[in-house]
């Protein structure tokens, strides 16, 4: 399957998953202070994009204040100590990892964020002009996500991501799982579940 098709089936399974009436459990974790983005790895292709990505590797963002996002992980997720960085944290099947973060403002815009998990996982950098058509903006509720799969074909042991970007009051939330292809490939019903019970509290 193509990773445009796989984003639509996403998108699709999304939106039904949104009109269930299944009561939602809720999770909060404390909030952490004062982590450091990381810088991608890959090199952009446009000045554009590696200027956006400096200014963020560069730069030590707080996490964001506020309400939290609220959320039901699957039974089969095994929740983990948060970090320095982040919200939350869930150990998947097949050795997967979701982390849960959250930045003030737009940490360099949806582009530069985009193309920093794309850096990890050694995809090129995108244009603006590329970006529409690499990305699934779904709305659920008040919140919109921009969901972003990058699952290298033909290598199961390739490092790949799959996550989903939501701004929410003064910040950006950040759902991202990271393993092998063949991992995260696994993971992507379950998560698809799961972006659906993200709300705001």
């Amino acid at each position: 399957m193509s990773p445009r098709a796989s984003l639509l089936s996403l998108a699709a399974a999304l939106m039904l998953t949104a009109c269930g009436e299944e009561k939602v459990a809720v999770y909060q974790v404390p909030k952490e202070s004062d982590p450091e983005l990381p810088m991608a790895s890959a090199a952009p292709q446009d000045a554009g994009a590696a200027q956006g990505q400096a200014n963020m590797a560069a730069t030590a963002v707080p996490t964001a204040q506020g309400a939290d996002l609220v959320w039901q992980a699957p039974s089969d997720w095994a929740q983990k100590p948060a970090s320095a960085m982040r919200k939350a944290s869930y150990g998947l099947p097949e050795g997967a990892e979701l982390s849960v973060t959250a930045f003030p403002g737009d940490v360099g815009g949806e582009l530069a964020n985009v193309n920093r998990w794309r850096g990890q996982v050694g995809f090129p950098a995108l244009s603006q002009e590329k970006l529409n058509g690499a990305v699934s903006r779904i709305a659920s509720g008040n919140l919109t996500f921009t969901v972003v799969e990058l699952i290298p074909e033909g290598n199961p042991s390739a490092k790949a991501i799959l996550g989903a970007i939501v701004p929410f009051g003064d910040g950006t939330w950040f759902f991202k799982i990271s393993g092998t292809a063949s991992a995260v490939s696994a993971a992507k019903p379950s998560f698809a579940n799961f972006v659906g019970t993200i709300h705001a509290p």
